[in-house]
């Protein structure tokens, strides 16, 4: 399963069924999981785990070094979980030691063409990088978050579950989760309402998630007074309850 042209280390493990295509290049310390399938031209680096059923299509780069003026050679790690796939020139880089040690991938998550994951990023299951969408350093993206295409994020800043990020949104603050955010610099405008429809959310809840929305983000008065007013909401729906506290914890401040 693995073409004659492709140079593999003698120190990869990687599961009988795994298909390496042309002229792949397979580094030290990989590790590679059953039925994940390596397409040509494709370079891949360690210490690097890949799980299983993944799709990496030609030229991408994966557990390269990362792009750290501080970095000086440090075992860190690349971690992807299973079943996601990886387009062409997508580029996926190693942690830092002064960051996690480690970048991680979850699993079920489409990475289209030139799309980017920095040093130390996590990154949930479920998720959608449209083309050339690149996170900088130490990002987390929440499951099932989209990010459209040309989207630039700002390292360290978070973007929370089921969020959307509109075609070429500058990310610079969080995003919180369920909401919806666009612009240069990018803002929250409200809701993911089409999204979080197909996610199976009842009208009730995301009438439920508008109004925290409102209370928090748009409302004149002051954020204490908007945390108890949406307690009740809280203690109804656990979704209200992670907006609050994602609002409430945020780091960077909120794009709004």
């Amino acid at each position: 399963m693995i073409h004659q042209t492709a140079i593999v280390d003698a120190s990869a493990r990687i599961a009988e069924d795994v298909e390496i295509g042309p002229y792949s290049i397979v580094g030290t310390d990989v590790e590679i999981g059953s039925g994940t399938v390596i397409g040509p031209h494709v370079v891949i680096m360690g210490p690097c785990k890949i799980g299983c059923d993944n799709r990496i299509y030609q030229f991408a780069s994966v557990g390269e070094a990362p792009q750290d003026k501080k970095y000086q050679g440090e075992p860190t790690w690349l971690l992807i979980g299973d079943r996601n796939v990886v387009r062409e020139y997508v580029t996926l880089n190693r942690g830092t030691d002064e960051g996690n040690k480690k970048t991680v991938i979850g699993s079920d998550n489409l990475l289209m063409a030139y799309s980017h994951v920095a040093h130390d990023c996590v990154v949930g299951d479920h998720t959608v990088f449209a083309n050339a969408a690149s996170l900088s350093g130490h990002v987390e993206v929440g499951d099932y978050a989209v990010l459209g295409g040309f989207t630039s994020v700002h390292q360290f800043t978070h973007i929370g579950s089921k969020a959307f990020c509109g075609l070429g949104s500058v990310v610079t603050q969080d995003i919180p989760p369920f909401s919806t955010a666009a612009g240069n610099r990018a803002r929250v405008i409200g809701i993911n309402k089409e999204g979080l429809k197909r996610k199976g959310f009842s009208e009730d809840l995301i009438r439920a998630l508008h109004k925290s929305f409102r209370e928090l983000l748009k409302s004149r008065g002051s954020k204490q007074d908007a945390f108890a007013n949406l307690r009740p909401l809280c203690d109804k729906y656990p979704e209200v309850e992670e907006f609050v506290s994602f609002v409430k914890n945020s780091k960077r401040g909120i794009a709004s």
